[in-house]
């Protein structure tokens, strides 16, 4: 075995991360949008963006389960499937988060009197920093154990 068919996939994997950070981007400007429509929401545009940006997640969450499957499978990297198995468990749980930031913010925009709304969204916000955190030494980890092969 040599260790190109594992760097092509890896280099995938690194472009559906900029996919993914890209669909962030767009969520989170079309949140802005969402908010900045106060006090009558623009709900079924955000809906729609929501969707359109499901469905991305989707997608790219199927083409890692695929790479993830091809490197244990097929090129008997078992150890670079689990990091990609941790990650996208990881990429779950900052897609809930932001989810739930995203409610807090408007929550806490809607009754600005409400500590508790504030308190929710700064706990959401180190929530989800810890998470990102998480991501990006699982692709640390990723990044050094495939160097093992090259």
């Amino acid at each position: 075995m040599t260790g190109e068919p594992v760097t092509v996939l890896l280099r995938r994997l690194q472009a559906l991360q900029g996919e993914r950070a890209e669909a962030y981007r767009l969520l989170e400007e079309g949140h802005q949008a969402y908010l900045s429509s106060a006090p009558h929401y623009d709900f079924p545009r955000y809906r729609q963006l929501v969707h359109e940006i499901t469905l991305t997640f989707s997608g790219i969450s199927r083409e890692v389960l695929h790479i993830t499957g091809r490197l244990r499978d097929e090129l008997a990297r078992p150890d670079l499937a689990q990091h990609l198995t941790r990650l996208q468990e990881r990429e779950q749980e900052k897609l809930q988060l932001t989810a739930q930031l995203q409610l807090a913010r408007q929550r806490a925009q809607d009754e600005p009197d409400v500590d508790a709304h504030q308190q929710e969204v700064r706990e959401l916000k180190h929530k989800l920093i810890k998470t990102i955190e998480a991501i990006s030494k699982i692709l640390q980890d990723l990044k050094y154990d495939s160097e093992e092969v090259e």
